[in-house]
């Protein structure tokens, strides 16, 4: 493909990317259907379709963009630093998942959907991007944390990325949800991305 043509093409996937991403905000992911994504921009939905053959490809390919901003704040850890105590390494593990609202957001509420709806060289393109989270995480962990061993390394990841699954519900509980917890005398305390992800990488890395 011509350079400008492919430069044209990935501007037109961004530009439907961006528009999923801005529904997701303030819609519920069964409202957001190709037909809202074309209103959202200057493009038809025949013409969408060139590009994804469905919704949930769209959404995997917001997810996949989203983990790779965070990968690359994660190696940029890596490169600034020579040293990093454990909790400082943990400190800043978690603020680089603090902007990752909308990864979460996927990864607990839609990723089973998604990745049923998507063709598999899609689905492909999203595990090469979560391995390079877990390579990139791993390379933190040996790094800062050189007297790990690689089985206690892969312990400390096995245990963190599970736990990702479950920081958006936790974080964000919805009015009806809290109202309910109230009702069952549930303890809830109110918590950020980064506050919830801390406390956890200083129990595992400690």
């Amino acid at each position: 493909m011509p350079k400008k043509s492919l430069q044209l093409t990935n501007k037109r996937k961004e530009e439907v990317i961006d528009a999923c991403e801005k529904l997701y905000l303030t819609k519920g992911y069964q409202e957001i259907t190709i037909k809202e994504i074309s209103k959202e921009i200057s493009m038809s939905r025949p013409s969408i379709y060139n590009y994804y053959e469905t919704k949930e490809e769209i959404f995997l390919a917001l997810l996949i963009r989203e983990y790779q901003k965070w990968n690359a704040d994660i190696l940029q850890i890596i490169t600034a630093h020579e040293k990093l105590s454990p909790d400082e390494l943990a400190h800043a593990l978690s603020h680089t998942l603090a902007p990752r609202m909308l990864l979460l957001k996927i990864s607990a509420m839609n990723l089973y959907e998604i990745e049923e709806h998507s063709r598999e060289e899609r689905l492909k393109d999203y595990k090469v991007v979560f391995k390079e989270s877990l390579d990139a995480f791993a390379s933190c962990l040996k790094k800062f944390l050189p007297d790990l061993s690689n089985q206690q390394i892969e312990a400390i990841r096995y245990a963190f990325f599970p736990f990702m699954y479950g920081i958006y519900p936790y974080v964000y509980p919805t009015d009806k949800q809290k109202l309910a917890m109230d009702e069952a005398q549930v303890s809830y305390e109110q918590t950020t991305i980064e506050d919830i992800t801390y406390n956890l990488l200083k129990q595992l890395i400690h």
